[in-house]
């Protein structure tokens, strides 16, 4: 526990205070912490940290927008087998909509975090990025 005693002229001090507070949740530790708070004559106080409400809403959220995880160990090694030997492949993309893509292209960039594939296609001569999800396959030509 630390204690800082800070004195001003209206005979008021500032504690700062670490307490621990058995409970079965995070909210139930805040709720008697709060009623033991609220039942004191203090005159103010703050909570600076150990708040963690909502935290089965964002578990929920991040499962609910979280990626298919379309990435395999295979599939990223065949992939870094693609970029290392730099060989010419044909990756078939769908876009959505009906929107259908056949491109001899070569991969020149990988990101497995963020599932997204750069694209260099020798045809056109521009650059693609795609995500992993937007890929039907890869043919090696």
């Amino acid at each position: 526990m630390s204690n800082t005693v800070k004195t001003s002229a209206d005979g008021s001090y500032l504690f700062q205070v670490e307490i621990l507070v058995n409970a079965s949740t995070n909210g139930a530790a805040l709720e008697q912490l709060l009623h033991a708070l609220n039942e004191g004559s203090f005159a103010d106080y703050r909570i600076q940290s150990g708040i963690r409400l909502g935290e089965t809403i964002e578990e929920t959220l991040e499962q609910a927008s979280g990626k298919s995880q379309v990435l395999t160990e295979t599939l990223d090694a065949r992939i870094r087998q693609y970029i290392q030997t730099s060989r010419l492949i044909r990756v078939q993309v769908n876009k959505g909509k009906g929107v259908k893509l056949s491109m001899p292209c070569r991969v020149v960039n990988f990101d497995p975090d963020n599932e997204l594939l750069t694209l260099y296609h020798v045809d056109e001569k521009r650059v693609y990025s795609i995500q992993l999800n937007e890929i039907d396959d890869f043919i090696a030509d």
